[in-house]
Formats: C-alpha cells, structure tokens, sequence
C-alpha cells in the first residue's frame, strides 16, 4: 500500500492506505477523527465536509490520494484552543442551530467555507442557496440560517457571538 502524507489539522500525517480509500474513511478510521460524519455515502448530505486546502469539500467524493500534499481541516481543529470555540460554532451553540447534532460539523464546516467566500454580510436567501449541499432533517433551518449569520458577523469582530434577533 502507498503512503500518503498530509496536514490534518495543523499536523504532519503520513499513513499507508488502500488507493481506493476515501478521505472521510482515512479521517474516521485511521485518525480517528470522528467529527468529519458520513450520512449518506452518495455526497449529497453534507455531513462529511471538511476544508481541503481552505476549501469546503465534501470529503466522501475524493480519495486520500487526491489529498496528499494538502492542508486538511476537520471541524476538530477549527476551534483555536480546547477551551475556546470558533465564533461559528458559538453561534451554533447560542442560537440553537442544531437538533440531533448529526449534521452540524458540516453544517458549520460550510458556513465557515461561505463566510471566507462571500463575506460577513450574509443575507438569508444567500445562506439558504449556500446550504444546498448541506441535508439537516431534524429541523426547518430557521435556527441553522439564524447561527450562520450570527456566526458571520462574529467572524468579521473576531470575537463572541450574540444570539440573533429572533
């Protein structure tokens, strides 16, 4: 088996695998990154983003070969310290942006991916096209849509978060 070597997470990782392996099978069963979900096998759910080289990929649609060299970033390794979340995930957090918690990395590995894209002044309809890709079936995502711009906007203060108006 060839070895594949890159960051996850801001550290060096060098494994032998199965050419055929996925990039969410490497990050679930090799690292044990279990964060990264796997909801549908069929790359239409979401569940499995992460960012591959700052950019929000659904990892069960590419194999770890096609991710050697790269900067992998799981949503284990998206907040800055182990006692301190990212604003995105604190806005998940006050304005109650998940139900069962399933989607949610992705969830936010995507918003993340849509705040560096497009910017901090995200209206509704925006978040609600941005999320196409991404499947929630607890909820009506009022509250996801309400955490991504509360998150947004945390982002561009570079600080805390404050529950959205209702």
């Amino acid at each position: 088996m060839p070895a594949a070597t890159l960051t996850v997470n801001g550290k060096a990782v060098t494994a032998d695998v199965d050419p055929r392996t996925l990039l969410v099978q490497f990050l679930r069963e090799n690292l044990r990154l279990t964060g990264t979900h796997v909801g549908c096998d069929t790359s239409q759910c979401g569940a499995c983003v992460v960012h591959v080289n700052g950019r929000a990929v659904k990892s069960c649609s590419i194999l770890v070969a096609q991710a050697v060299g790269a900067n992998v970033l799981t949503i284990e390794g998206l907040a800055p310290s182990a006692t301190q979340l990212h604003p995105m995930q604190e806005a998940f957090r006050e304005n109650h942006g998940l139900q069962c918690g399933y989607c949610t990395p992705g969830m936010i590995m995507t918003a993340v991916d849509m705040v560096n894209r497009i910017g901090h002044d995200l209206d509704d309809k925006t978040i609600r096209h941005e999320l196409e890709g991404n499947l929630c079936r607890c909820t009506g995502y009022h509250n996801i849509v309400k955490s991504i711009a509360a998150g947004a906007k945390a982002m561009a203060a570079g600080g805390g978060v404050r529950r959205a108006a209702e």
